[in-house]
């Protein structure tokens, strides 16, 4: 399946996140598992790559729990989504909680791998390529983007 930057997206999907938005950050709600799995994530993430000073990018964030502990870890996190209300809480959360280090944009990754090309030094991409049409755009558009 050939897709664009503009339309490997399920919208019934972006829909279901965005209705759940507001309980990114509750840890006893529908995401408590990965409340629970982020510092697992981290720690095999730490023992592939570096994260002290280096540009981290997010891809599929969410509402941003795993991009937060990126920042967390001194990495300068860039976490990119497109449901509109998840980013909203992301933004909302990291002035709460003064995460240092974090952006977020709403932008697909084949979009961001056309005008970044190899500018991150680590890319991830955690619980995302179930939830679009063509994963191997994604799975590609990552590629493009890591150093």
């Amino acid at each position: 399946m050939q897709t664009t930057a503009h339309t490997n997206v399920d919208p019934a999907e972006l829909a279901k996140f965005s209705d759940r938005a507001h309980r990114w950050w509750d840890p006893e709600s529908e995401f408590r598992p990965l409340h629970q799995i982020n510092p697992l994530r981290l720690e095999w993430i730490k023992t592939c790559a570096s994260l002290q000073g280096k540009d981290v990018l997010d891809v599929g964030c969410g509402g941003v729990i795993f991009t937060d502990a990126l920042a967390r870890s001194a990495a300068n996190a860039l976490g990119i989504d497109l449901a509109t209300k998840s980013l909203k809480v992301a933004q909302l959360h990291a002035l709460e909680a003064q995460t240092p280090n974090v952006q977020y944009r709403e932008v697909s990754a084949e979009a961001l791998a056309l005008e970044r090309p190899a500018s991150f030094d680590v890319v991830t991409c955690m619980e995302m390529l179930e939830h679009v049409p063509d994963p191997a755009s994604i799975v590609k558009a990552c590629a493009g983007m890591v150093k």
